[in-house]
């Protein structure tokens, strides 16, 4: 294969293609589908999961702002690792740590973009297992799909994204583009209809209650029978030879209406829906806030991947500050706040926290939902697949980006020979850093078959009933254990998620920092911009990372899935500084840096 070992990317992005490959991996669209199981588990937490966003949204809206001041000094490819770099090296007095930072922040950048790409390859495994689930019943279950075959997609959805970032970045931004553009027009449409449905039906009124063993909507109450279920007796759905649930009847022989309500907790105080608009944006609980915003910081990434495209900006030093703030108001200030707000509030007694908590796609459950109220019962399932199109889209264009952003991160260490110097290799035609988007790519496949393994443990572990219906077959039933096996075992999903996250937090924070760095005596210092704002960055964030230690001993949230993210984290850093130790003496090259060698900003 042809490669560069001097070449350089060439400059061919424009404003509109910075901020839409940033938009692109933000991506609203796929991540209310896709995360809001993540946050619907997530114990007692749920009903703070909108504050849980908005205090996402400010700590990210922090650093956003450090990154599109450090990009106005020091454009380049490379994001914060080139950022901490120069920073250090202009720096009258820290010069000397030039190396180490920018080691430091290089690697613990891979925490999250080495790990970020394994989880959306993981949720579109998810998704597709739902949709499959929906269109073919027999073969798949859509609230519960096969781990198999979710791994099985996971693994094929990496090399196929793998593939388009490998043929460069121009085609990336156009795919970027047209994505955007549809998945926030889906998101939109179904927010309005979800919002409606919940004014339209008032405590007490005739509306649909969702079944998850069909995974569909009925309008009548669910005749049950009594039965003796693990030694005790419960009553149990009444079904007919096609499992679909039988009515109760009146005394006239007609199905009984369903009539909705919107109940705030069942009997044993686990969490079911929001009583009023006001409940979906409280607090409710401060700590509640810090565990749902260590999910819903997944949601908000992708602003600062522009940062490292300023080798392929026309105008690195005008452009990519704006594209930075830009995509970040537009998708998550406007986007992600309404959509959350919508899905949170169309919650109610038909279709509950719990239900979501039990659900591959609870998103795709109320798609379903809404539509047959709006177009009628059976039309609900075709106007969910519509949808579906738009978010399969949409998980092209985020794990493209990503991608994208975490093999030019990797590309610019291997340039400086941080990393193995064969990541730092242009392809000869295409000029993209293929040796490390192809390495990329095993390392998502893998991290993504692992996020799949139980992702259905902890708190989403389904019944011993629903075990049971699922359709048997390697593809489809594999991996599912008993109910109380599967709820002792961490959710492995969560656990990747959490790992990525921390890898984002500390990223960030250390971002943060570079920043004070950066501008300390600097002539164009601002004391908002240049001071405030990065403390309230270093500090938000550094709060989010001891929530993962401190949450479970304060009851917040769930226990196994933290401690296990932090080990993984635990094992990078530690590996890290083996690597470093070794590549110094092996390359003869110091931790501090000997010579000051000014780069003029």
């Amino acid at each position: 294969m042809a490669e560069h070992k001097t070449g350089e990317m060439q400059a061919t992005l424009g404003l509109t293609g910075l901020t839409m490959n940033a938009m692109a991996l933000i991506a609203p669209g796929a991540f209310l589908w896709l995360t809001f199981y993540a946050q619907a588990t997530e114990g007692a937490t749920s009903p703070s999961m909108w504050i849980g966003i908005l205090f996402a949204l400010l700590l990210c809206l922090a650093t956003a702002i450090c990154y599109a001041e450090m990009a106005k000094l020091y454009p380049g490819t490379g994001s914060s690792y080139y950022f901490a770099e120069q920073a250090f090296l202009n720096h009258d007095k820290a010069w000397r740590f030039a190396r180490l930072s920018k080691f430091i922040v290089g690697w613990a950048s891979h925490l999250y973009y080495w790990i970020y790409p394994g989880v959306m390859v993981a949720v579109t495994g998810i998704f597709v297992g739902y949709v499959a689930g929906t269109l073919w019943p027999n073969f798949m279950s859509a609230t519960n799909p096969g781990p198999a075959f979710m791994m099985l997609v996971a693994v094929l959805f990496t090399f196929g994204v793998a593939y388009i970032a490998h043929r460069g970045v121009n085609g990336s931004t156009a795919v970027s583009i047209a994505i955007n553009v549809i998945q926030i027009s889906a998101l939109i449409v179904f927010s309005v209809m979800a919002i409606g449905y919940r004014v339209n039906h008032a405590p007490g009124s005739v509306a649909f209650q969702w079944d998850s063993t069909t995974s569909e909507a009925y309008d009548y109450e669910f005749k049950t029978e009594s039965q003796t279920v693990n030694g005790q007796k419960t009553d149990v759905i009444v079904r007919d030879a096609n499992m679909v649930p039988q009515p109760l009847l009146d005394a006239a022989g007609k199905p009984v209406p369903f009539h909705v309500s919107y109940p705030e907790k069942d009997a044993m105080g686990n969490f079911l829906s929001h009583p009023n608009a006001k409940s979906v944006v409280g607090l409710h609980n401060f700590g509640w806030m810090f565990v749902q915003a260590t999910v819903a910081i997944l949601i908000l990434v992708g602003f600062e991947s522009v940062t490292a495209m300023g080798g392929e900006a026309r105008n690195a030093k005008r452009d990519v500050p704006i594209a930075v703030i830009t995509s970040l108001l537009v998708q998550g200030a406007f986007c992600y706040l309404f959509e959350y707000f919508a899905a949170n509030y169309v919650l109610s007694s038909g279709y509950t926290m719990q239900n979501a908590a039990g659900s591959a796609a609870p998103i795709g459950d109320l798609m379903v939902m809404v539509g047959d109220a709006l177009f009628g019962s059976g039309h609900g399932r075709i106007f969910m697949l519509i949808e579906a199109i738009t978010v399969f889209l949409a998980l092209i264009g985020t794990t493209l980006s990503c991608i994208n952003t975490g093999a030019r991160v990797t590309y610019a260490m291997g340039k400086d020979q941080e990393v193995p110097e064969h990541f730092g290799l242009l392809h000869d035609k295409n000029l993209s850093p293929h040796r490390a988007i192809w390495t990329l790519a095993i390392i998502s496949a893998i991290f993504g078959c692992l996020a799949l393994v139980m992702v259905f443990g902890d708190a989403g572990a389904p019944t011993d009933a629903a075990i049971q219906a699922l359709p048997h077959g390697f593809w489809s039933s594999f991996g599912y254990l008993t109910h109380d096996k599967m709820a002792a075992l961490p959710n492995t999903l969560l656990t990747i998620t959490l790992a990525s996250n921390f890898g984002t937090f500390l990223l960030y924070m250390l971002s943060c920092v570079t920043c004070l760095v950066c501008f300390h005596n600097h002539p164009q210092f601002n004391l908002v911009k240049h001071l405030i704002v990065p403390i309230f960055g270093v500090l938000a964030n550094l709060v989010c990372m001891s929530f993962y230690l401190v949450g479970p001993f304060l009851g917040y949230g769930t226990k196994m899935e933290p401690f296990l993210a932090l080990g993984i984290a635990a094992v990078w850093a530690i590996y890290g500084g083996i690597y470093f130790t070794m590549s110094s003496k092996r390359t003869g090259r110091t931790t501090l840096v000997p010579t000051r060698s000014t780069v003029a900003p």
